[in-house]
């Protein structure tokens, strides 16, 4: 007789409906009390709310007795993307304790992989609720709350819609403060997300650099690589030449490298004390001198500065024997020495 009153086990979509019920259910009780404490019945909810958490986190990654299945994972992102759940995620998230919140930060994560019947329902659940992604983006205000939003962040940004919308969206300007944060894992966590919306979509980015160039290496060159922060310049000279080394990016570098402003920066970078700064700062260097329609200004400051720049390379080397890097130097120096001040004809 007893098996006549087992219970019928819950399905991955009967999870993520009681899981958004316990959402609002939080939602809401935050809304309309101030004082939580001693709220029994909400500390009973947030139990329940932990366990669901880790189960959906099972059914996606999988444990140590068994990897995931892949039906149960379409059952879940496909309920999952249903009404609201992802909005109550996001917006609940300051409001669950530190494991929950790690739990539901990596089922969000996730599911922006997940696929049902070949396509990342995903993707077209944020192209439609985009004010979600600003909240992601200004998270990083909330200390708190920055890891956890920054990570849900990259993962959204896997999504070429995404990374667009955030690109043109005015909260772009926010990542040129967010860097340069004194808490370093908050300003580190921000710069991998600026790094990854700046080369994850190639044709987007090119579009992106193209239309805003004015404003976005103004800000660029005076806010990270000129920056008092060290970091902030090693990691800012180490993106621009991942951005101008790009082939999809190479009407924008040719715009970069014809400015005498820009040359000025990177041979100041030239000199810094660190030695990853000057590789890297190298590494964007040999463009303007590689560039064959050198305008006369950048011509007059590449000859002016010769013999300095000449002596600086002649003790040039990184840490490890690299022939490229070798090539690549002695063909700057080529370049360099050929240069005649007729050429500023």
């Amino acid at each position: 007789m007893k098996g006549l009153f087992k219970h019928k086990p819950r399905t991955p979509a009967d999870i993520v409906r009681q899981t958004r019920d316990i959402l609002a259910y939080v939602d809401r009780s935050s809304s309309y009390s101030t004082d939580l404490r001693g709220d029994v019945r909400r500390e009973e909810k947030m139990v329940e709310l932990a366990k669901n958490m880790r189960e959906l986190k099972t059914i996606l990654y999988g444990n140590s007795e068994a990897e995931p299945v892949a039906e149960a994972c379409a059952q879940l992102t496909q309920e999952f993307f249903k009404e609201n759940t992802l909005r109550l995620f996001i917006i609940c998230l300051p409001k669950l304790n530190l494991e929950t919140r790690k739990d539901a930060t990596q089922v969000v994560a996730n599911l922006q992989r997940q696929q049902v019947q070949s396509r990342l329902i995903a993707s077209d659940y944020l192209e439609n609720n985009t004010d979600l992604l600003d909240i992601l983006i200004v998270g990083y205000d909330n200390a708190e709350m920055a890891l956890h939003y920054g990570a849900m962040l990259r993962e959204c940004i896997r999504h070429q819609c995404v990374a667009r919308y955030v690109l043109e969206s005015p909260e772009m300007k926010r990542f040129f403060e967010y860097i340069q944060l004194p808490n370093f894992d908050i300003a580190a966590d921000a710069a991998a997300t600026f790094k990854e919306l700046l080369t994850r979509h190639k044709s987007t980015v090119a579009e992106f650099l193209s239309t805003n160039y004015d404003w976005f290496f103004a800000e660029y060159n005076s806010k990270l690589l000129e920056s008092e922060n060290y970091m902030t310049r090693r990691q800012a000279v180490k993106l621009l030449g991942d951005m101008l080394l790009d082939r999809s990016n190479s009407r924008v570098m040719t715009t970069y490298v014809s400015s005498r402003d820009n040359l000025r920066i990177l041979m100041n970078l030239l000199r810094e004390s660190s030695k990853s700064i000057q590789i890297e700062a190298f590494h964007v260097f040999k463009l303007f001198a590689a560039n064959q329609n050198k305008p006369a200004d950048i011509v007059s400051i590449l000859v002016a500065n010769r013999s300095k720049l000449l002596r600086l390379f002649a003790d040039f080397k990184p840490d490890k024997e690299d022939e490229q890097f070798e090539a690549d130097k002695a063909q700057v120096v080529r370049e360099i020495a050929a240069l005649e001040p007729k050429d500023l004809a």
